[in-house]
């Protein structure tokens, strides 16, 4: 009875194996009918139909790797490299022969030449000699992206290089700048100061002239309060007589005098012409 029912178990596994097989096999020739179809289109540049029916295969059977190789080289000469690089990585997973690998990873060389990155194509072209290795072109590929990416690291060496120089440089102009910015703040610091002494010199001579002026202004106010000292001298003290000149006094006491001597004169003549007038004796010579 077990070996009965391995028996039919066998068989349905076989059977439902064969079923799949025939549906693979169906979808793959659909597949590539569809592929060969927009080959034809893409020939007659009908790039638009061309893709709608490469999309069709790819989708129709992952078995097809044709289909999205194809697809990627319209996309390359399309130079949509993103999209060519897609489909060639595509056609690179799904392929099942060395052969079709080779295709897939030299394109992918192709692109990232295309887009510089010399990295990636130096490793895209080695996993596509490790297919083929007698491919010539793939060398010759390979050696060149080589060159390009020894170019592209000295280059980059290069312009670090310079990119350090003027690093420096601008470092050196940024201290100086900040240099001659100090000397600029000190020069300013010390006219400042200069200002200020000045200033306080300035202040201190303003002031002495201040008081200067208060002092002239209060010795002339103390002098127009007081009479000079002449006229208080005059005014306090009688006159000095000066060395043989008589003084007012003398002056009045003498007129006086004289008028005292007239006076007794004039009583004596008077008194005369009431005796007599005196003889004169003259002498003759």
């Amino acid at each position: 009875m077990k070996n009965l029912v391995l028996i039919l178990f066998f068989i349905a596994s076989f059977s439902f194996a064969q079923e799949d097989d025939k549906e693979r096999a169906e979808a793959l020739s659909e597949s590539k009918d569809l592929t060969w179809r927009a080959n034809k289109q893409l020939s007659e540049d009908n790039f638009v139909a061309a893709e709608a029916d490469y999309r069709r295969a790819i989708a129709k059977s992952s078995d097809n790797a044709a289909a999205p190789y194809n697809l990627g080289n319209a996309y390359y000469n399309k130079e949509t490299y993103s999209e060519a690089f897609g489909r060639f990585k595509q056609a690179g997973e799904l392929a099942t022969s060395k052969a079709d690998k080779h295709r897939a990873y030299h394109n992918m060389g192709n692109v990232f030449m295309k887009r510089k990155e010399y990295q990636k194509a130096v490793d895209a072209y080695k996993e596509a000699l490790r297919n083929n290795p007698k491919d010539d072109e793939t060398r010759y590929n390979l050696a060149l992206a080589k060159e390009m990416l020894k170019k592209e690291q000295e280059q980059n060496d290069q312009n670090q290089d310079n990119q350090d120089n003027q690093d420096q440089q601008d470092q050196k102009d940024q201290n100086e700048d900040k240099k001659e910015g100090d000397n600029e703040d000190e020069n300013k610091d010390q006219d400042k100061q200069d200002e200020g002494d000045q200033g306080e010199d300035g202040d201190q001579n303003d002031q002495e002239k201040d008081e200067n002026k208060e002092g002239d202004g209060d010795e002339k106010k103390e002098q127009e309060k007081k009479p000079e000292q002449g006229d208080q001298d005059e005014q306090e003290q009688p006159q000095q007589p000066r060395p043989n000149q008589l003084s007012k006094q003398q002056i009045q006491n003498l007129l006086e005098a004289m008028q005292n001597e007239e006076k007794k004169v004039q009583e004596k003549i008077d008194a005369q012409k009431v005796k007599g007038v005196k003889v004169k004796n003259e002498k003759d010579w």
